[in-house]
């Protein structure tokens, strides 16, 4: 029996029979062909040109965003913040002149809503009736929709990064896929230690095109509800100074009617 034993191979000597009888595409990779870095810094500085230009311009959207973000965050908020002030300084004021005074020349909304009601009763010559009325509500219309644009600039890039950046990114993918297969094929090798990172920094743009999307959607469904609500208020406004008009085309009827008497 101990001589039979002595005749068996070892398991060390058939892992080296194997490892001599393996085909090229199972065989060792030589260490010069391996990346050095995986990280998504290193992944990126060994990717082609272009995966390596569709992850800036990714890069770039995702930064855009976020500025907009910032920016349309602060301009609403004392946009907004104004508004409100002003629509309870017209709830307290009860002529038109005494709410033109309270403007002192701002260019806020709703002071434009108030100065725009203004010059319709200077054209007016003070004649306040029906079509003064719909005259005013026609310039309150105009005014609304130019300051819901003005405080809109900015978010429809939003939604185009939102759009586009994902399919941006699988094209990055497509192509680097498309390139590892160009690799094997030069190689002569499946082995996917040779494959396995040209695959993956071209996953790395379908990331990065996810990471510009998400938040860019995101933000400007969060900017719409904002810039609803900020729309709202300038219809208050509105609602308040016809109220102020209806008051002032009753108080000189009823100047009008004590003076036939």
């Amino acid at each position: 029996m101990l001589g039979l034993w002595r005749h068996r191979p070892s398991a060390l000597g058939l892992l080296v029979a194997l490892a001599v009888d393996l085909p090229p595409a199972f065989a060792q990779v030589p260490d010069s062909l391996l990346p050095r870095n995986l990280s998504p810094w290193g992944m990126f500085l060994n990717a082609d040109i272009v995966v390596k230009a569709v992850m800036i311009g990714l890069a770039f959207a995702s930064l855009v965003t976020w500025t907009i973000w910032l920016a349309k965050t602060i301009e609403l908020r004392v946009s907004r913040s104004r508004a409100l002030r002003r629509v309870r300084m017209l709830e307290q004021r009860g002529s038109l002149t005494e709410a033109v005074h309270e403007c002192d020349g701002d260019r806020d909304a709703v002071a434009q809503l108030i100065l725009s009601t203004a010059r319709e009763a200077e054209l007016s010559d003070g004649i306040v009736d029906d079509g003064f009325k719909e005259r005013v509500a026609l310039r309150l219309e105009r005014v609304e929709a130019a300051m819901t644009r003005q405080i809109s600039r900015g978010t429809g890039i939003l939604a185009t990064i939102g759009a586009t950046a994902p399919f941006v990114g699988l094209f990055g993918t497509v192509w680097g896929i498309m390139n590892s297969f160009i690799g094997i094929s030069e190689s002569h090798t499946t082995n996917l230690a040779v494959v396995a990172p040209g695959i993956a920094e071209a996953l790395l743009a379908t990331a990065l095109g996810l990471v510009a999307a998400i938040p860019a959607v995101v933000i400007y469904n969060h900017l719409a509800r904002v810039i609803a609500g900020y729309r709202a208020i300038l219809s208050d406004a509105s609602a308040q100074l016809l109220l102020l008009v209806s008051r002032g085309q009753r108080s000189q009827g009823i100047v009008l009617s004590r003076a036939a008497e």
